[in-house]
């Protein structure tokens, strides 16, 4: 072997060697007889170099997976041969091999067996077990085996092909058959040779029952041997864990619900005999984890088995298994009121599955109800943070809880399913008591007793939020909670997470203040002052941003009283934050563009007259035209590039703004009805210029484009004449991205305004397309991903304008192009349709083709036109399906597959008989297809 490049496998090697090892490895997988060498260097343990034996075994693997079939029958032996040699060196070895070595080698041994194990060496695992015996370095390459193994075959994580999948079936079928009593005996005896003096290994052995368990047959597992030697490792500090993860396992395997039933409950009783239900006497949380994940698992069983027996109409049996769920109830509850979350969130899906079952009896018995109220009693507790919670910078422990927090929401939503009434009670006794005395309580107390109304929102449906109407008792109980929240001074507690809790809930609960409207005011200057909007911690005022906004458009009708002042109190939030070191605003840039969304519903919204309306539009926006033009004059201006993009961004905000305020804009009140066209004009004039300055033109086109869309949208007609000088701007000197971003603009222009448009398009089409193809020319470097990922999706778009011009029936723009830029762009079309394995592309180019063929391929179309259909468009049909590329398992490719089938049959329909003389007598016969078929 190449010395020098083994030194390379070190992982402190310089990055040369390191090139190097690589560069040898990849020689040696395709070398025929490289893997001898390795071989040979494993069985006589030539090198002594971790990373250079675990080289060799990758080397083997290689081989094995990809290149076996190749090998003779003699060299496939002596890979045998090989690995056996190896692992009697094992048990001699004075030091035993790393880890990550052992684990390598008991993966190509998987690899040997899965494809030799049927053929060529049927005894795989008694050739293994002879060698290994009960050595114990033996027993724990056996082990690793046994696990790779179980890997290779039932893997879920593994999607496998449908062949690997028979093979597998047959693999474990014969060892089902052969092998399998003799392994679950070889275990038995590993425990008990190893369960009191090397716990590593009779862990590793339970770990390897537990795989197997769900593909054996069970009562070679679920005997009262195994069993009750399973139980004895519960009562021994370093099995139990694994112990419980075994017989977790046992009791998941699918079987007769009889069976399970009587399986689960005498695990139970002897688990209950040896004092393991005594939670509350046993402080090792690792171990109640697992302890709770497995009466979760003899839970789940049981509420299995009674469906399945509910089903099959035995009620005798089934009555017999509820009784045996309803005695862990007891210990469930001890579990989930747990204070370690991982132990508690570990017994949710029995709690779950309990509660679905008592939502389908007629009728609860007292001691069902108490159980229901125990478990809401715990879902209240267990949804309140702790002292360590941190709010402002969250970590990986406080995502837990929030994920924890999410299972407990669930239970809460089974629990009204089950008792509305309870919950609605339950919470508003806690929620009273809290808000009582809110001033001395805890902040986690608060915060969760708002929590729990605002999830009871949730819990107990209704349609379009209208809890405060229909049921009476429901209605008044959240009418009372909700008059209690806005006028018990809760909203000023200290604390953000009260704070935040609070705002979601008014704006959860909107239509309440349609009720009861004299308590808008009060919450509506939360928001604006330092409990919302002017709060200290800046996630309060973002999240209180975009609330407030939700709140003002969900009451319009009731704002009105407030407008004025309102807007008068926002103003300065609105402020344009300049890039001047050291301002440091209260809100963000998004944050403020729910204040001017906020602003606008309000106007727009308001009973004010249209001339009102102009005037408080104007009095938003002219200060953002103010500023945009001196910002502008400074950005020409700016030398340093940090400043210039500063800017940029400032003067994008600016036109964001401005287009934020449009969406208060709606069918029933647009801007000419509300007086506002002449204000939004001026806006568009001011911000045009910023098209034709030379820098920092991404940033700034971006911005521009974005309110030209909703100008489109929101002044009509009235736009048009802005669109020719800013289309002309926008396509000098442009970038793939600039166009693919600009096309979609004259697509909404062109599927809008159709033949309103149609000078502007037929001066503008030959620019734009000169514009595309220049970009699409450009050389770029072979490998650059991001290139030609731009130019297909600048092709995509070129394609997706030709398809709305021709479909918005405006072909005449092309067609008044002149005859040779005509040819060009339909050479395009089949190019798209044909030569590029882009299937939504060629779906786009085949959808424009049918419709060309419908507007000029009849007999009084363009000249030649119906030459090019002959010519280009019907081989275009063929030669796009036939091509490699042409993948129909894909769903985008069949798309392309269903628009080119429509294409011919729109050719027939234009040309008839014609047509099919010319597939009959030309095209097919020079394709070579044989007469039967073509008639």
């Amino acid at each position: 072997m190449d010395e020098q490049a083994l030194l390379g496998l070190n992982p402190n090697a310089d990055a040369d060697f390191r090139q190097r090892a690589l560069a040898y490895f990849e020689q040696l997988k395709i070398s025929q007889d490289a893997w001898q060498v390795c071989a040979e260097a494993l069985a006589q343990s030539i090198y002594s170099d971790d990373h250079i034996k675990f080289f060799c075994f990758q080397v083997l693997e290689h081989q094995v997976k990809f290149k076996y079939s190749e090998l003779t029958e003699v060299q496939q032996q002596l890979i045998r041969e090989t690995l056996i040699t190896w692992l009697q060196a094992q048990m001699l070895n004075p030091q035993p091999e790393k880890t990550f070595i052992r684990n390598k080698a008991a993966q190509v041994f998987a690899l040997l067996f899965v494809t030799e194990y049927l053929t060529k060496w049927p005894k795989f695992f008694f050739d293994i077990l002879s060698v290994v015996d009960l050595n114990p370095r033996g027993v724990d390459m056996y082990l690793r085996i046994l696990m790779a193994v179980d890997a290779e075959l039932v893997d879920r994580d593994v999607v496998h092909t449908s062949e690997a999948t028979r093979r597998n079936t047959l693999l474990k079928d014969t060892m089902r058959e052969q092998c399998i009593p003799s392994l679950v005996e070889s275990w038995y005896q590993i425990l008990q040779n190893y369960q009191y003096n090397n716990s590593e290994l009779t862990c590793q052995c339970l770990e390897v029952v537990g795989a197997y368990v769900s593909w054996i047959d069970l009562s070679l597992i679920a005997n009262e041997r195994f069993i009750n030697m399973l139980l004895g490792h519960m009562s021994v500090e370093v099995l139990r864990e694994e112990a419980c993860d075994c017989l977790f396992e046992i009791v998941n395997k699918g079987m007769d619900p009889i069976d399970k039933t009587k399986l689960v409950e005498s695990l139970c009783q002897v688990l209950q005999s040896a004092g393991l239900f005594s939670i509350d006497q046993e402080d090792d949380v690792d171990f109640l984890a697992r302890f709770s994940k497995l009466v979760n698992g003899m839970g789940q069983a049981l509420i299995a088995s009674w469906t399945k027996l509910i089903k099959n109409g035995d009620m005798k049996s089934a009555q017999d298994t509820l009784q045996a769920i309803e005695a862990k109830v007891a210990l469930m509850l001890q579990l989930l009121i747990h204070e370690d979350d991982d132990i508690s969130s570990n017994i949710i899906g029995f709690c779950y599955d309990y509660l679905h079952i008592l939502k389908q009896l007629s009728a609860l018995s007292d001691q069902q109800k108490a159980n229901v109220e125990a478990i809401m009693l715990a879902v209240m507790k267990k949804l309140t943070y702790d002292e360590e919670y941190n709010f402002e910078n969250e970590g990986e422990d406080e995502a837990m809880f929030v994920e924890y927090r999410k299972q407990l929401k669930l239970l809460l939503d089974r629990l009204a399913q089950v008792s509305p009434e309870l919950l609605l009670a339950s919470v508003r006794r806690v929620f009273n008591t809290t808000l009582q005395n809110w001033q001395t309580t805890r902040f986690m107390e608060v915060e969760v007793a708002i929590r729990l109304l605002y999830m009871l929102a949730e819990a107990l449906p209704v349609s379009h939020g209208a809890h405060f109407s229909g049921d009476v008792t429901k209605a008044t109980a959240l009418q009372d909670m909700m008059r209690t929240l806005v006028t018990s001074g809760v909203s000023a507690y200290q604390h953000t997470s009260v704070t935040l809790e609070f705002f979601e809930t008014v704006v959860r609960y909107e239509k309440f203040f349609a009720v009861e409207p004299q308590h808008i005011p009060t919450v509506l200057m939360a928001f604006l002052d330092h409990r919302g909007l002017r709060h200290t911690s800046p996630k309060v005022r973002s999240r209180t941003a975009y609330l407030f906004s939700r709140f003002v458009k969900s009451l319009n009708k009731q704002m009105n009283p407030f407008i004025e002042d309102v807007l008068n109190r926002i103003q300065d939030l609105m402020e344009l934050s300049p890039p001047e070191n050291g301002y440091q605003a209260l809100l963000s840039s998004d944050d403020q563009l729910f204040i001017y969304e906020t602003a606008g519903v309000l106007i727009v919204n308001s009973e004010y007259s249209a001339e009102r309306k102009q005037v408080l539009m104007r009095n938003l926006l002219t200060p953002l035209m103010e500023k945009f033009k001196v910002l502008l004059e400074k950005l020409m201006m700016a030398q340093d590039e940090d400043r210039q993009m500063a800017l940029a961004d400032c003067l994008n905000h600016a036109v964001g703004f401005a287009s934020r305020t449009s969406k208060a804009f709606s069918n029933k009140q647009t801007v000419k009805q509300c007086g506002c066209s002449e204000v939004y004009l001026d806006c568009l004039q001011t911000f045009l210029p910023a098209l034709s300055c030379p820098l920092q033109k991404e940033v700034l086109r971006s911005g521009v484009r974005t309110f030209l869309h909703r100008m489109i949208i929101c002044l009509e007609e009235e736009v048009l004449p802005f669109i020719p000088s800013a289309s002309e701007h926008m396509l000098k000197d442009c970038e793939a991205k600039d166009l693919q971003e600009f096309i979609p603009l004259i697509n909404q222009i062109t599927a809008k305004f159709k033949t309103q448009v149609s000078p502007f398009l037929q001066q503008m089409f030959m620019p734009l397309l000169r514009a595309i193809f220049e970009v699409l020319l450009l050389p770029a470097e072979e490998n650059d991903q991001s290139a030609a990922l731009e130019k297909q999706m600048l092709r995509r778009s070129y394609f997706a304008f030709l398809q709305t011009v021709t479909g918005s029936g405006m072909s005449e723009v092309i067609a008044n192009q002149g005859a040779e830029n005509v040819e060009r762009v339909l050479f395009t079309v089949i190019q798209g349709a044909v030569d590029y394995p882009d299937p939504i592309a060629q779906k786009t180019c085949f959808i424009i083709l049918s419709k060309l063929v419908e507007l000029w391929g009849g007999k009084d179309g363009p000249v030649g036109f119906a030459d090019f259909v002959y010519k280009h468009i019907v081989p275009a049909c063929f030669l796009a399906p036939l091509k490699q590329t042409f993948d129909l398992a894909d769903a985008q490719t069949v798309l392309a597959l269903s628009e080119c089938a429509v294409t011919l049959k729109t050719i027939h329909l234009k040309r008839g008989p014609e047509c099919i003389q010319y597939l009959q007598q030309e095209y097919l016969p020079s394709l070579q297809v044989a007469p039967e078929i073509i008639q």
